[in-house]
């Protein structure tokens, strides 16, 4: 069996937003499946000396008409929370609790965690707000909030977190495909092109 596409992203990436809604046509495509890994992009920027996306000089600005421009291309709503950057922690943990059970549902889950950031402009930055779109996908948000806080999904994240690192994982989205990494929303097409041909 075909190797997952790794599928590393921030939840408060608008460029994870955007490639959340197509990495798993594109794998299906290839006869693959995508691995969804969130991560938290904070600890990597202490790496990498890096900063949010929005708060640089000109670049920033380009990056909302980028980010807004290419939402419409691909058909799906989107808005920057007045809130932004946020605090994402909740929301990882929250799904690497549910992927311990069900995978699916840890990437419904995703998927509606992303809609209501990007889609309506609301993060989920508190334990108890991230565990509420849990019932989105059906799932008790008692169970997820005591997720969340369980030391051991904490350390879960902490490593997958780590492990980017070790991969060099630097922005999000980042794909790891058999090994070979893409970074960005725009590396998608290669990404197709890549698996199509099996590389050059």
């Amino acid at each position: 069996m075909p190797q997952p596409i790794e599928f590393w992203f921030d939840f408060s990436s608008p460029y994870g937003y955007l490639a959340a809604q197509r990495i798993d046509k594109l794998a299906e495509n290839h006869r693959r499946s995508a691995a969804w890994k969130p991560f938290l992009l904070g600890a990597v920027f202490k790496v990498t000396g890096g900063q949010p996306l929005m708060d640089q000089p000109l670049k920033g600005t380009y990056a909302r008409r980028d980010m807004e421009r290419s939402a419409r291309e691909i058909g799906v709503p989107f808005q920057i929370p007045a809130k932004f950057p946020f605090l994402s922690v909740a929301a990882a943990r929250a799904f690497y609790f549910l992927d311990a059970g069900d995978p699916g549902k840890a990437r419904a889950y995703a998927k509606a965690v992303y809609h209501r950031i990007f889609g309506e402009g609301q993060p989920p930055e508190t334990a108890e707000a991230a565990a509420e779109i849990a019932s989105k996908v059906g799932v008790d948000p008692k169970a997820v909030l005591a997720g969340i806080n369980d030391p051991a999904i904490k350390e879960k994240l902490r490593a997958e977190t780590d492990r980017a690192i070790q991969l060099g994982v630097f922005g999000s989205p980042f794909f790891i495909v058999d090994g070979e990494p893409f970074w960005g929303h725009d590396r998608l097409e290669q990404i197709d092109r890549w698996l199509e041909t099996g590389g050059w």
